[in-house]
């Protein structure tokens, strides 16, 4: 693997820097995590070579040369693939000072009084809030709101049974994957918790007022940007990390596919239907999600506000990343997720849910994520019997008649505020469901070797 890294790096390349300098420049500003980062080679996970095997979906592989051919797009998405969060990272680079948990508790306060309720608050914890508090040029929060209003009803009634399948599609590949592996989510246990964290994230940023600046979402995201931090820091202080394969433990360029798969699938759907355009109501659907990632600390080169500009960003990372499964690690996570108890409560109502969510979740990982096709969903320990088939069309009708039922009474005026009443009561309820998420990392709990 080594011999890999340094072939890639040739003399031509060798010239020019690989990366932007405020890619490079992470090494003098947080050498407590990137200190020992080589910036002028790419990692392995990165692949440009037409006969290396990357992510793209196969109904895309002809576009891989059209795509490798955008210079702009290319020159991003090589570059994220190499940053984290400059802003949270050097805050987690705290650690050895602070310790961990006084990093949550100033981090808390902060978000909920504001940054002049932290005594001697530490200048890269000011800079962190300021960063999150700045307002994107683009920012709508009226659209924001209304594109809050409008996902409710879909989020409500379809994450519990797609949240499983989401989740999964998230660690098949080795280099995307080993982050969660190490921090240790690879029980039963763990893997529904990670699963309940990440729905219980972007459940609370639909609330209503959930992104202003002292709601619930917004603090959210902080924390989500913190514990990111926290492992990359911890990870790479490890010295077993091998930069020269995986690149940056989770990159932006991986936090870029969790943010925006509902806004990439929308996306494909409009472009799938012959616009170029997206309508009122999907736009306000598009800032949503933007500025969830803004507040994640995304840059703002990767939130795309129009259908190809998402479907181009979303398919150079794929095009670029070198598809491998690796059954140790991939695996292990599959299994964890798969066997994990997702549905909660007792009694027949709770049974049936149970079971349609079992089939909707492979039905959704599937078509989303392995192109509708079973035999290779079966290759990696995911498959569909004629008993997941019947649960997954049990699981279509009960969803979509409770979407449509909303949906139709959004439309009147006479329902409308009380339909919206009642879809913010069910996400409460969702919220205490998946329970408190406290989004930290245990660094004690990290397995001890790559």
């Amino acid at each position: 693997m080594a011999t890999l890294a340094q072939d890639v790096s040739t003399e031509p390349l060798a010239r020019a820097p690989l990366y932007p300098p405020k890619v490079m420049a992470q090494k003098g500003a947080i050498p407590e995590i990137y200190g020992t980062v080589d910036f002028t080679r790419l990692p392995e996970r990165y692949s440009v070579d037409p006969a290396d095997a990357v992510e793209l979906p196969a109904r895309m592989v002809g576009r891989r040369a059209e795509l490798l051919a955008d210079e702009d797009c290319i020159t991003t998405i090589r570059g994220y693939t190499m940053m984290g969060d400059r802003t949270a990272d050097a805050y987690a680079a705290l650690m050895p000072e602070f310790g961990f948990r006084r990093l949550v508790d100033m981090l808390d306060r902060a978000c909920d009084q504001g940054i002049e309720a932290v005594p001697d608050a530490p200048a890269e914890l000011r800079a962190f809030i300021a960063a999150m508090e700045a307002k994107p040029a683009w920012l709508d929060m009226a659209l924001v709101e209304q594109g809050a209003r409008i996902e409710r009803n879909t989020h409500v009634h379809l994450t519990p049974f797609v949240l499983r399948g989401a989740f999964i599609a998230t660690f098949m590949n080795k280099y995307s994957a080993l982050p969660m592996a190490l921090t240790g989510t690879l029980s039963n246990n763990t893997a529904a918790r990670r699963a309940y964290e990440t729905g219980s994230f972007f459940t609370s940023t639909l609330m209503p007022g959930a992104l202003q600046r002292f709601g619930a979402g917004f603090k959210a995201a902080a924390k989500v940007r913190l514990m990111h931090s926290m492992v990359r820091a911890n990870i790479m202080r490890s010295g077993k990390w091998d930069v020269g394969v995986y690149g940056i433990p989770i990159p932006q360029v991986d936090q870029m596919p969790a943010g925006l798969i509902g806004t990439y699938l929308m996306a494909r759907d409009v472009l799938d239907s012959g616009r170029e355009t997206f309508t009122p109501e999907e736009r306000a659907r598009v800032e949503l999600a933007r500025y969830r990632c803004f507040l994640l600390g995304l840059p703002e080169d990767l939130l795309s506000d129009t259908p190809r500009g998402i479907e181009k960003l979303w398919l150079t990372r794929s095009a670029t990343l070198r598809a491998e499964f690796e059954p140790e690690t991939c695996g292990a996570l599959l299994r964890a997720t798969m066997e994990a108890e997702m549905t909660q409560g007792e009694g027949a109502l709770a049974g049936a849910k149970r079971w349609m969510e079992g089939g909707f979740s492979k039905l959704f990982f599937i078509q989303h994520f392995m192109g509708g096709d079973r035999a290779l969903a079966a290759s990696v320990g995911v498959e569909m019997s004629a008993h997941d088939k019947l649960a997954a069309i049990c699981a279509l009708g009960f969803v979509h008649s409770r979407i449509r039922l909303y949906r139709a009474l959004a439309a009147l005026p006479l329902t409308r505020n009380w339909a919206d009443r009642r879809l913010v009561g069910k996400l409460a309820h969702l919220l205490e469901t998946y329970g408190h998420a406290d989004f930290i990392t245990d660094a004690s709990k990290y397995k001890p070797a790559l």
